[in-house]
């Protein structure tokens, strides 16, 4: 086995969308994962588009450079899609010498990215053009080895999106039992059971400073602190919530958080409350209630103001939610919690499995360098 030229064993592929057969546009992205296409294509010609199917690569050759990313996608879809005329589709010229699989495995290493930047051209764009690309070499194994790394590396991907789609039907749970409540409690005033809250830093003994995020999670704060007196900014202790009144710039969703950790401190302008009645309203259940993008329609639509609209505090008193007896509330949150800790494996597991290409391919060069050594 040796490095053979990769344009030896690929060809490009020019199919356009003339009949507008084909309506699901992507694009790639530099992560080399194709993506709904952001583009505005209210008066753009489809017919000129290319077409892409199953086992075929997309290639930007553009800002390869800039990125120092091969932008290069194996689209796996059984159903064909389309994409933009700038890009380039990649076919392998026989599968019996060259899986599309292995090829994609080995272009996902950091050090094809970092080869590709530095033979990319000096252009504006630092672009890796066609014929460059086909000159790239690459270690070429017997097929049947190239079938058990793919294999192999396949099976961990497999594994993996298993356990993913498994988070879906949890996330379903979750849901059909709040829409369930919804439909069977009596609803009941939130100002029932919190309370706001006004403790400030006076005596600096809270540094951890946050912001409040769309996204319903405390985050590292993007202001500007330097020569702040942090006196007057607010505590939020574990388990109490802080929320942002203004709702008329943020994407019509409304920026709150519980604080699960430590305590911290946000900005002043910022509203924090508690749940006074734990008894009876779980502080968990009423965060899975504000998570929900209904309460972010709610917030938004009850929102008032003229250039700057707000959510007050009498507004977030008067919304109504169902509140059943507190051991529904603990089994529902049992699940969400349930939920949250798949979701952080998951990500474990996908963080695990990426850098396994650089190391499986390591083992194709390795056992090339010990065949050259034995011959």
């Amino acid at each position: 086995m040796s490095y053979k030229r990769i344009g030896d064993y690929i060809h490009l592929v020019d199919n356009r969308n003339k009949d507008l057969a084909v309506t699901t546009l992507l694009g790639i992205n530099i992560t080399k994962n194709f993506m709904p296409s952001v583009a505005n294509t209210s008066e753009t010609d489809l017919s000129k588009y290319k077409i892409i199917n199953k086992g075929q690569f997309a290639y930007s050759a553009m800002q390869v450079g800039r990125d120092e990313t091969i932008r290069l996608a194996l689209y796996t879809d059984d159903k064909p899609a389309i994409i933009s005329p700038a890009y380039l589709v990649i076919e392998v010229n026989d599968k019996n010498e060259l899986l599309p699989e292995y090829m994609m495995m080995w272009f996902q290493r950091p050090e094809s990215d970092r080869y590709g930047w530095f033979i990319s051209d000096s252009s504006v764009r630092a672009s890796l053009e066609w014929e460059r690309f086909c000159e790239i070499q690459i270690p070429i194994p017997d097929i049947n080895e190239q079938r058990k790394f793919v294999a192999l590396y396949k099976g961990l991907l497999t594994n993996q999106k298993t356990y993913e789609n498994s988070l879906a039907d949890l996330q379903l749970i979750c849901d059909s039992y709040i829409e369930n409540l919804i439909k069977t409690e009596e609803p009941e005033l939130l100002g029932e059971y919190i309370e706001q809250s006004d403790e400030r830093n006076n005596d600096l003994q809270v540094t951890f400073l946050q912001g409040v995020s769309t996204n319903k999670v405390l985050i590292e704060t993007k202001a500007n602190t330097n020569g702040l007196s942090f006196h007057n900014y607010k505590v939020v202790r574990t388990g109490e919530f802080v929320y942002v009144a203004d709702t008329s710039r943020r994407g019509d969703k409304i920026a709150l958080a519980m604080n699960s950790v430590e305590p911290c401190i946000v900005s002043a302008i910022y509203t924090v409350f508690r749940v006074v009645k734990t008894t009876e309203l779980l502080p968990e259940y009423l965060y899975l209630w504000f998570a929900r993008p209904e309460f972010d329609r709610y917030a938004r639509f009850h929102s008032w103001g003229s250039a700057r609209e707000t959510f007050d505090w009498a507004d977030m008193c008067n919304v109504k939610l169902p509140i059943p007896d507190i051991k529904v509330q603990e089994a529902i949150v049992t699940i969400y919690h349930t939920l949250e800790t798949r979701k952080r494996i998951n990500e474990q597991l996908k963080n695990t499995i990426k850098p396994l290409c650089p190391v499986l391919m390591k083992g194709v060069v390795e056992s090339m360098k010990l065949e050259t050594v034995e011959n």
